[in-house]
């Protein structure tokens, strides 16, 4: 039976067991970190070869381009076809930079907020208000931007199809709302792809304000773990043909494919966006690690190359992301107590209590031993109205840390539930 059936008896019983097991579980003083969507050793390795794949001179010099010098601000030539080729957009749309797409991201606000975008008639700073839409559960370095930069936060629901676009194109009428993030596949945290509907009505926005930003995060556009590679629309091309051509920003990097440390990442945007920002970028910079960038295109070559190196990561991501959904299948989901997406790419599983029980089970699992990330940090300012959604990160443990990680977190769940069941 759901445990939400149960007579209160019953439930004390279970609450008893659920005590000991829990007791049981802190006695074993683990300490496992589960809070971030860290690649693994194991994922590292297999871009060791990126180390060694410069090793004469002459190979630094490429179509002229001498990359251990100044020059070439938006990167090389070769790394922001590669680029292209994995978004599906042109070489001229690309920039390419250094290890962050995040950087990037804060950046483009930044930028807005200093000097305002292409078509904003003032900085965003000297404006009296700021909103942005935040598709939710979403990613919290996102929000963070956001809120950082003193803007109003407005939460958007999400479905399976994407953000609620019915919202979406209400919200928009309100001159005020200059942007919206999204994580377009294998959205973070709950790893759903927008559907082509959702696409296309994105691309036909029509808001009030002129210089209404997409922040388009296509962090894991090649992360599939289960499955055949996935095309996806090229959100530029169809923002053009909506006659939006200067609506979005792409962004997007090899964070999760070789180094997150020491990767490249790169923003795509219309060739008018793109001499804009060059121009505000280049009081800031001369360039960006062209050596890196070459190494970069030196091994992974091309797309189908790109392609080849995200199976080996599956691979390796595939046994992690099944351990988590077979102890969940097994001890929570009879129960009735949980709810949960079973993804079939990117970083994360987007995990839903009993309302009211994310902040204790959260708490339950750090006094465990076992670093989740923070409940309610997937809505803006930190607060899940339901208090009910949890992200899990299972990339960075090995596999064996992981089983232990998943025990613990199907103990606290069900004590956190029968804590909550027993308050009524």
């Amino acid at each position: 039976m759901k445990w939400t059936e149960l007579s209160k008896n019953d439930l004390l019983k279970l609450r008893g067991d659920a005590q000991k097991d829990y007791a049981d579980c802190v006695s074993k003083r683990l300490h496992l970190d589960m809070s971030r969507g860290k690649p693994g050793r194991e994922q590292l390795d297999l871009s060791n070869e990126m180390l060694s794949v410069l090793n004469d001179p002459a190979q630094l010099i490429i179509d002229g381009v001498e990359t251990r010098n100044y020059g070439e601000l938006g990167g090389i030539r070769q790394c922001r076809a590669l680029f292209a080729d994995i978004l599906g957009v042109k070489t001229e749309e690309v920039f390419a930079a250094g290890n962050s797409s995040l950087s990037l991201m804060y950046d483009t606000i930044a930028k807005a907020y200093t000097h305002g975008l292409l078509h904003s008639e003032k900085p965003w700073s000297k404006l009296n208000k700021v909103k942005f839409l935040c598709p939710s559960p979403g990613y919290d370095r996102h929000f963070a931007i956001s809120e950082s930069f003193g803007m109003e936060l407005i939460a958007v629901g999400m479905n399976e199809q994407g953000p609620d676009m019915d919202a979406v194109e209400e919200l928009i009428k309100d001159e005020a709302v200059k942007g919206m993030w999204c994580v377009p596949k294998y959205s973070n945290p709950e790893g759903i792809i927008y559907g082509d509907e959702t696409v296309r009505r994105i691309a036909c926005l029509k808001p009030a304000a002129k210089d209404f930003i997409v922040m388009w995060d296509n962090a894991y556009c090649v992360h599939e773990f289960e499955g055949d590679f996935v095309p996806f629309k090229d959100i530029l091309t169809e923002c053009r043909n909506a006659g939006n051509p200067d609506m979005v920003f792409e962004f997007a990097s090899t964070s999760k494919l070789t180094f997150p440390g020491a990767g490249v990442a790169c923003f795509a945007c219309s060739e008018a966006n793109m001499a804009y920002m060059k121009k505000l970028i280049g009081v800031q910079a001369i360039s960006y690690d062209k050596i890196n960038q070459l190494r970069h295109v030196l091994f992974l070559k091309n797309k189908q190359g790109v392609l080849e190196h995200a199976k080996k990561h599956a691979k390796l991501l595939k046994p992690k992301f099944d351990a988590v959904l077979s102890a969940l299948d097994e001890h929570i989901a009879p129960l009735g107590i949980a709810a949960y997406h079973r993804p079939k790419g990117g970083y994360f599983i987007s995990l839903n209590t009993l309302p009211g029980c994310a902040k204790r089970t959260y708490k339950l699992m750090k006094d465990a031993g076992v670093v989740m990330t923070e409940a309610g940090a997937t809505f803006p300012y930190g607060i899940d109205p339901k208090d009910q959604n949890l992200r899990i990160a299972p990339t960075l443990p090995p596999l064996s840390e992981l089983y232990s990680a998943m025990e613990a977190l199907c103990i606290c769940i069900k004590l956190a539930a029968l804590e909550k069941l027993l308050k009524f």
